[in-house]
Formats: C-alpha cells, structure tokens, sequence
C-alpha cells in the first residue's frame, strides 16, 4: 500500500516499463540505509551508544536485495567492532547468536564469512571472560547442524587456541588430530596452516620442543604454496623466533622477530609490541643491552612507548650494569608486563643466573681475598645462596680460586696464562710423525 500511495496502482511508464517506479522505491530504501550507517561510522567516536542504536535498527531490517544485504552485512561487521573497542563482551556474545534468522536469507558463504569475522573479533578483545569457549563451541554446533563444513573446520581451529590459552591442553591436542585428519581429506591448505601453526604452539607450551619444531615445519610447508596474509605470515615467524629463542639461537630468534614485528606493525596489529619485546629480549640475552636503546630510538620507540618497553628498558640497564639489585626491583614493577608473558619470563630466568654471575664477578674482581658475608651484603642476598653460587662459578672455571669455608672467606688466584709448550711440542710430533709416514710411503715405491 505505500508504493501505491507513493505511486499509485497504474504506475506503468512506456520508456522504463511497468516495474520502474517499484525499482526505484527499493533504490531509496537502499539509499536511506546507506546514509543511516554512514551516519553511525561518524558517530562511533563522539556518540558510539547512538551508533550503535542505528547499527542495531539497520540489522533489524529484513534485506529485499542484494544491496540491502549487503549494507546489513557491513553494519553488523561494524557494530561488532565497535562493541569490541568498546569492551562490551557479552553484548557483542548476544549479537553473534542473534543473527542466525539473518544468516538463513543470505547465501552460505556470505554467513560464513560474517560469523568468522564476529568470532574472531569477540576472541581478539582477549577478555577471559569465560564466555569464548561456550560461544565458539555453540557457534560450532550451528555451522555442523546447518552442514557448513568449512566453517565448522575454521571455528575448531579458534576453539584450539581458546583451549591453549585456558591451559585445557589435552582437549586442545585432541581437537587439533580430529581437524587435521578432516583437513587433509578437504585441501583446505591455508586452513590446514592455521591448525598446524596452532599445534606448534601447544607443544611449545608444553616443552615439546623437538613435537612444536616439527608441527612449525609442517606449517612452513604448507604456507611455501599458498598465499598468506600478512597476519598469520606474522604469526608464523613469531613462533619460529620464539622456537629458536628456545633453543638459545638468539641471533636468529632476533631475525624472525623483527620479521614479524613488521609485519604486524604494517597492518595496525597490537601483536606488534610483543615482536618488538621480544627484540630487544634477544638483544639483552646476547650480551648487547647497550643495543637496546639504539633500537627505541626514532618512529619505533615513540610509537609502541609504555611500560612494556619500559620494562625491557629496566632490564636491559640492569645488564649493563650487572646489578641484580636493578633486576629484582625491575621483576617486582614491571610483574604484570614481564612475568605474565610466558617467553619472556622462561628467558629471565637464565638471564638472573647470568646476570648473578656477572654481579659476584664484578664485585670479587678488586679483591685477592675477600669475606663471604661482605659479599651477601653487598648483592643483597642469603649467605647460603651466595656461597653456593660463587662454588657452581669455580667449578665451572669462570674464575680461580677456593672457598676457605672454614673462615667463610674466598681466596681468588691471580688468573695465570696456560703454558702452551707442551700442547706445542705434541702438535710438533704428530706432524713429524705424518711427514714420516708420506716419506716411508714413497721409499716403497722407490724400492
């Protein structure tokens, strides 16, 4: 009735034909829905509820073409966004499991692609607030009643990395061997990536190291023959840094670092920051913090400044000082940025005992004889600790000297160079004893 009264019931037009002025209705409709969400995109910052009430109202709308559909698409995948920014999980929970009736009117791949796109922003906010493993196992149990197999498959890839995050690693292994046999059945190659890169992960957090290496190749490979977005090429090189950082291969860690913080840092990821942590983690770990610093200065360290990079700052100068008075309180200001991030704090470990180390040296060197107490004193550790720290440096010959344990006092030896005469002398005679041989061989063939 209000095309007719718009219109009237014998809108018939010879030179566009009898449907034009119904045509032309739907175009406004369109039309209006276009100006309403670009009117929200320009709300978000200084109105972002009222943006979100037009949001709402468009999803509300039924699509009576193709356009509509997608406009209703773009403002769903835009509200989703911004309730993200705006921390508002279980609102953004709600919407995901409100669209469904939605989904049913558009084709299957356009619904995939919406449902993937709004779980992967409700999981990227990074909440813990409980609700992601419940959702994403719901939004499974759609995509299989629905038979949406590629969908079911992507999902069971982020059900993976929820299960690694909440430390369910038994339920996250059994996922990973049931996608990848349907995976391997499908040729979803860049699918098959994903999973494979996850897997690498839960054995890297589970100390399998030689499991994640092989996991990270097998994803290497796969990757060699298809495209791969700048995000997940990103990922891929971050855990072949963390991977080599493992195994004390910090000069390569740091390539592979690098590579990823660039490639985050060209798509706006804040994923970017943690490549840049653990950069300069690899350049403390290799004895260089002076480098630390000469790495944050210009675009770099102006842009991701904060008390991450303040702590990796902290650390660095505690290196450079060998004081591991600086290295404790820095552990003890910076706990949230350095001991809840599982790399960086497997590393600081072995960096306390090389720092501890590098500190007792520092403070015998003056010294020919010199009392253990004044030594915990001066470090600011037990006596027992200390003792046995400088026993463990003796024995493995990083300096001489003796513990007199009886007067608890450490006697260092002037450090005396190697005689080298004899070394000399046997090399002399092994080459003497091979010009011999040669010698003897051709009288042989003389005679």
């Amino acid at each position: 009735s209000g095309i007719n009264a718009e219109y009237g019931s014998s809108g018939i037009n010879a030179e566009y034909g009898e449907f034009q002025p119904y045509q032309h209705y739907f175009k406004r409709i369109n039309l209006r829905a276009m100006e309403e969400l670009q009117q929200a995109v320009g709300m978000e910052t200084s109105d972002p509820d009222g943006a979100l009430k037009i949001y709402y109202s468009i999803t509300k709308q039924t699509p009576k073409s193709e356009e509509e559909e997608k406009v209703i698409e773009q403002a769903l995948l835009s509200m989703g966004k911004l309730l993200a920014q705006k921390g508002r999980v279980e609102e953004l929970s709600n919407l995901i499991k409100s669209i469904r009736p939605f989904l049913g009117l558009v084709s299957k791949a356009k619904a995939s692609k919406i449902v993937r796109e709004l779980v992967d922003t409700f999981l990227d906010i990074e909440s813990s607030t409980g609700l992601e493993i419940p959702l994403c196992l719901e939004c499974i149990d759609w995509a299989k009643s629905e038979k949406r197999t590629f969908l079911t498959q992507a999902l069971e890839g982020r059900l993976i990395l929820l299960y690694h995050s909440a430390g369910q690693y038994t339920e996250a292994l059994t996922t990973v061997n049931r996608v990848l046999k349907v995976l391997k059945k499908m040729d979803d190659k860049h699918l098959l990536m994903e999973i494979q890169l996850s897997e690498s992960k839960v054995y890297h957090t589970l100390k399998n190291i030689p499991k994640a290496r092989a996991a990270l190749t097998s994803a290497r490979t796969t990757a060699n023959s298809i495209y791969v977005p700048p995000k997940l090429q990103a990922a891929l090189d971050m855990q072949s840094g963390i991977l080599h950082a493992e195994e004390k291969d910090f000069k390569t860690a740091f390539s592979y670092f690098y590579e990823a913080f660039e490639g985050y840092d060209s798509i706006e990821n804040p994923l970017a920051l943690k490549g840049l942590k653990y950069m300069l983690l690899c350049k403390i770990m290799l004895g260089s913090p002076e480098e630390v610093q000469s790495l944050l200065t210009g675009k770099m360290g102006l842009k991701y400044s904060g008390r991450g990079i303040d702590a990796m700052q902290a650390i660095a100068d505690a290196g450079k000082k060998r004081d591991i008075a600086i290295f404790n309180s820095t552990i003890s200001q910076y706990e949230e940025e350095l001991q809840k991030d599982s790399v960086i704090e497997s590393h600081l470990k072995a960096l306390y005992d090389t720092l501890l180390e590098k500190n007792l040296v520092r403070i015998i060197e003056p010294y020919s004889r010199v009392q253990l107490k004044h030594v915990a004193e001066t470090i600011a550790l037990p006596y027992e600790v200390v003792e046995r720290k400088l026993s463990q440096i003796i024995l493995d010959k990083k300096f001489s000297g003796i513990l007199d344990q009886r007067s608890g006092v450490l006697i260092v030896f002037d450090a005396s160079q190697d005689d080298q005469t004899y070394t000399y002398a046997l090399e002399t005679i092994s080459h003497m004893g091979k010009v011999v041989d040669a010698l003897f061989k051709k009288a042989q063939k003389l005679s």
